[in-house]
C-alpha cells in the first residue's frame, strides 16, 4: 500500500496555513486592530516565503543550488504557488476593503483611500510633504534598455508615467511620448502612516504613498502626470554555505548575509490596476519575466499595517492575559531549592519568563556554581539572558555558549551578541559545519556541600528559544529539573557540540541524528502492536510542521492498523487525511493571539503514557540535519498537566480548524453552547492549578 500513499506539497500546505492566518482578519468577533495585526502577519509571512522557498525552487530551475527536486518539479510547484497566492491576494484585498476599512470607519477612524485629500486637510498634507518627505526623495528616470536602476528588496517604490508639458498636448491627433520614473518611498525617516488633524471628531490617517501621489506635480514640475502605481520585489535571502568549514564559518556567513541585498529576483509585485502596456514597459526595463509577476493592490508592503496608528487605544486591541506568577517559586528565595525537591514545568507566555532569568541570575551569583552551558538559536536584542551570562563570567564562572550562526535572519544579531559575550570572557562555540543546532537546553554544574559534597546539577530544557521577547507571544513549555539522569544526557549533548563525543548513548533524551528517529519509529510501531493484541493504540502529536515522508508513512501504517492519531499541526503538514490509509488520523490547526510553538509527543503505551517535549518538528531538516532534543516528562502530575492542555486544544471550537484532504481550513465550530477558545481556556486552567 505504501507506494500509493499521497502527500501534500510542502509549500502548498504552508500556503494553507498562511491563509488560515488571513482568516483571523475576517473574524468580526475580534477587535479591529487585532484583525489588522493578522493582515500584517500574513504579509510578513508571505514576504519570507518568497525570499526562501520560492527562491529555492527558482534556484533549482536556474541550476544554482542542489536539492532532490528536478527542474520540472520546481516549475510545477511554482505554478501551483502562483495560482494559490494570486487567489489569496484577491481575498486579502477583499477583507481589507470590505471588512477592515468599514469597521475602522464605524470607529470614526478613516484611512484615506485616495491621493486627493479633503479640503480641510489640503494645507496640512502639502506642508507635511514639503517639510518631512520631499528632502528624502530621489526620483530616477527609467531609461529602458539603456541604464537599469537597482531595486532593493523589501522596499516600496512608485513608478510614474508622464508626458512633458507642451502646447501641442491640446492639439487634436497629437500622440505624446511617455516618460517613466522610479521613486523609492522613504522608510526610515518618515512613518508609513501619517496621522492628520482630527476633523469633526473623526480621526484621519494617510499612507505616505498617497501623500507623495498628491504632490507628484511638484516633484516633476516640467511634466503632466499620467498615472502612478506601486511596485515591490522580493529577492533570494537564503544562505547556501558551500564547502562549509569550521574555521571560516563566521567569515563565510558574514559575506553571505551581505549578498542577500543583491540576491536573485523571486517576486515582482505590482498594483493590479496598472495598464498592460505600462506593466510591459516596467518588465522590459527591469528584466522582469512573466514567472516573476504577483498581482497586488494599490498598497503593497502591508506588513507595515502593524504600525497603523490607533487613536482610541486599548479598546480596539486584543487584551492579552498578563503572564501569571508561580506562587511556590515566588515563595522560595532560591529557584535551586525548589528544583532540588521537584521538577518544575513552565508555560510561556501564560506564565512569566522571569523565572528563567531568575534561574540564570541565581547561577551567576551562587558561589557553589562552577559552570554554565547553554545553547542560543535566536537571541533577543539587548537580551537579559545574555546579560546574566556575562554577569556569571564576570563573577568567575566558567560559561560556555553554543551560538547557532545559521539561524535564518538572525545571523548578524547572533554574531554581534557572540562577540560581546566573547569579550566578557565567555567561551563561544560556533555552528557545526553542515548542521544547525536547534536544541534549547542549558545545564548548571554545581557542587552541593549540603549533600555530603556531592554534585547537584540543574538543567533547563525547552520547546522554545532563550528569548524573552518571543516568550511574550510564542506558546512554549520548559522544564527545570535536577534529575541526574537527565543532566547526564544533556552533558552528552554538550560533549557533541564541543566535539568530545562521536557515539554517545542516551538513556532518556531523544537526540536527532542519534536515537530520535529510531525511538519514534519504535513507539509508533508499539502502538500498532498493542492494537493487534486487542488493546488501545493512541498517539497525539503537536508540532509546527510535519514533512518527513518516512515518519508520515509510519503514521499511515499505524492508522491502517487501527491506531487513533490526533495531530495538532500549526504550519506545514504533508500528511493527507480522509484517505483509506489515514481514516484514523485527524489534523487540527489552531491560530490565535499567541503563536502555537510548543512540540509535544504523546504515546498511550498501553496506559503507561510516554510523553516528550521537544524542539523538533518532523521535517527532514530537523530529523536529519539538526541537533534537536526531546525530553521525557517523568513526573506523573506534570505529565497529566500537559495531557490536559492537549485535550483542551482538541476541544477548541472557536479557533481550531480541521484540515481536510483538499487542504481547506474547516472551523470546528458547532452548536455546543459551551465555547472553548483553547488559549484562554489554558490560561484559566493554569490559573486554577496555581
Amino acid at each position: 500500500m505504501e507506494n500509493s500513499y499521497k502527500y501534500f506539497k510542502r509549500d502548498i500546505s504552508w500556503l494553507s496555513f498562511n491563509y488560515r492566518v488571513l482568516l483571523e482578519a475576517e473574524d468580526d468577533a475580534l477587535p479591529i486592530y487585532e484583525r489588522i495585526k493578522f493582515l500584517s502577519i500574513y504579509s510578513s509571512n508571505l514576504e519570507e516565503f518568497y525570499e526562501i522557498r520560492v527562491a529555492e525552487h527558482r534556484g533549482v530551475i536556474m541550476k544554482k543550488n542542489y536539492t532532490e527536486e528536478s527542474g520540472a518539479e520546481a516549475e510545477e510547484v511554482l505554478a501551483g504557488i502562483t495560482k494559490e497566492v494570486n487567489r489569496q491576494q484577491g481575498e486579502y484585498y477583499r477583507i481589507f476593503y470590505d471588512k477592515v476599512l468599514p469597521e475602522l470607519n464605524r470607529q470614526n477612524i478613516y484611512l484615506y483611500q485616495d491621493s486627493i485629500p479633503e479640503s480641510f486637510h489640503e494645507e496640512f498634507v502639502h506642508n507635511f510633504f514639503n517639510e518631512e518627505i520631499f528632502p528624502f526623495l530621489s526620483p530616477v528616470m527609467i531609461q529602458a534598455g539603456d541604464i537599469r536602476t537597482f531595486i532593493r528588496d523589501r522596499r516600496l517604490y512608485l513608478v510614474i508615467r508622464m508626458v512633458k508639458k507642451s502646447k501641442r498636448l491640446s492639439t487634436p491627433g497629437y500622440v505624446p511620448e511617455y516618460h517613466y520614473a522610479l521613486m523609492k518611498i522613504p522608510y526610515a525617516k518618515v512613518p508609513r502612516f501619517i496621522e492628520l488633524p482630527v476633523h469633526e471628531g473623526k480621526s484621519y490617517i494617510m499612507f505616505i504613498d498617497d501623500i507623495i501621489r498628491a504632490n507628484l506635480s511638484s516633484i516633476f514640475p516640467g511634466y503632466v502626470i499620467d498615472s502612478c502605481y506601486s511596485i515591490k520585489i522580493s529577492r533570494d535571502a537564503d544562505i547556501y554555505l558551500d564547502n562549509e568549514k569550521s574555521g571560516n564559518i563566521v567569515k563565510d556567513i558574514r559575506e553571505k548575509v551581505k549578498k542577500r541585498k543583491i540576491g536573485a529576483l523571486s517576486r515582482f509585485m505590482y498594483d493590479r490596476a496598472m495598464p498592460d502596456d505600462f506593466l510591459a514597459f516596467v518588465c522590459e526595463a527591469f528584466g522582469i519575466t512573466a514567472d516573476d509577476l504577483v498581482v497586488g493592490g494599490r498598497y503593497l508592503n502591508l506588513q507595515d499595517l502593524i504600525k497603523l496608528p490607533n487613536p482610541k487605544g486599548k479598546e480596539l486591541e486584543q487584551q492579552i492575559p498578563v503572564p501569571m506568577r508561580v506562587s511556590f517559586l515566588d515563595e522560595m528565595e532560591s529557584v535551586f531549592k525548589v528544583v532540588k525537591k521537584k521538577d518544575v514545568l513552565l508555560h510561556f507566555p501564560y506564565q512569566s519568563f522571569d523565572y528563567l532569568i531568575r534561574f540564570l541570575m541565581e547561577a551567576a551569583f551562587d558561589p557553589k556554581v562552577e559552570e554554565i552551558k547553554i545553547t542560543q538559536y535566536r537571541v533577543a536584542e539587548n537580551s537579559a539572558v545574555i546579560n546574566t551570562l556575562i554577569s556569571a563570567a564576570q563573577n568567575g564562572k566558567k560559561v560556555t555558549v553554543f551560538v547557532e550562526l545559521k539561524a535564518r535572519f538572525d545571523e548578524e544579531n547572533n554574531m554581534s551578541t557572540a562577540e560581546r559575550m566573547e569579550q566578557a570572557g565567555i567561551r563561544i562555540i560556533y555552528s557545526i559545519p553542515g548542521l544547525k543546532v536547534h536544541a534549547k537546553v542549558a545545564v548548571i554544574l554545581r557542587k552541593d556541600n549540603e549533600d555530603g559534597g556531592k554534585r547537584k546539577d540543574f538543567a533547563y530544557l525547552s520547546t522554545g528559544n532563550f528569548n524573552e521577547k518571543t516568550a511574550k507571544i510564542y506558546s512554549d513549555m520548559a522544564l527545570l529539573t535536577s534529575k541526574a539522569e537527565i543532566v547526564e544526557d544533556i552533558n552528552k549533548v554538550f560533549a557533541i557540540l564541543e566535539g568530545n563525543a562521536s557515539e554517545p548513548v542516551f538513556r532518556h533524551l531523544l537526540v536527532a541524528r542519534f536515537n530520535m528517529v529510531s525511538e519514534l519509529t519504535r513507539m509508533i510501531q508499539q502502538e500498532t502492536e498493542h492494537v493487534k493484541q486487542g488493546r488501545k493504540g493512541r498517539i497525539m502529536l503537536k508540532m509546527n510542521g510535519l514533512h518527513d515522508q518516512n515518519m508520515i508513512n509510519e503514521l499511515y501504517k499505524a492508522s491502517e492498523n487501527g491506531v487513533e492519531i490526533d495531530l495538532i499541526i500549526r504550519g506545514i503538514c504533508c500528511l493527507v487525511p480522509d484517505q483509506p490509509y489515514s481514516r484514523n488520523i485527524r489534523i487540527t490547526r489552531i491560530v490565535d493571539m499567541f503563536l502555537e510553538h510548543s512540540r509535544v509527543w504523546y504515546f498511550y503505551n498501553d496506559g503507561e503514557e510516554n510523553l516528550y517535549l521537544t524542539s523538533a518538528d518532523w521535517m527532514r531538516r530537523n530529523l536529519n540535519r539538526r541537533i534537536e532534543t526531546a525530553f521525557p516528562i517523568l513526573v506523573p502530575e506534570l505529565k497529566q498537566e500537559i495531557i490536559d492542555i492537549l485535550n483542551i486544544q482538541m476541544r477548541d471550537n472557536v479557533k481550531a480548524c480541521r484540515i481536510d484532504e483538499n487542504l481547506c481550513n474547516n472551523f470546528k465550530r458547532d452548536d455546543n453552547p459551551h465555547k472553548v477558545r483553547a488559549q484562554l481556556a489554558i490560561y484559566e486552567y493554569l490559573k486554577n492549578r496555581s
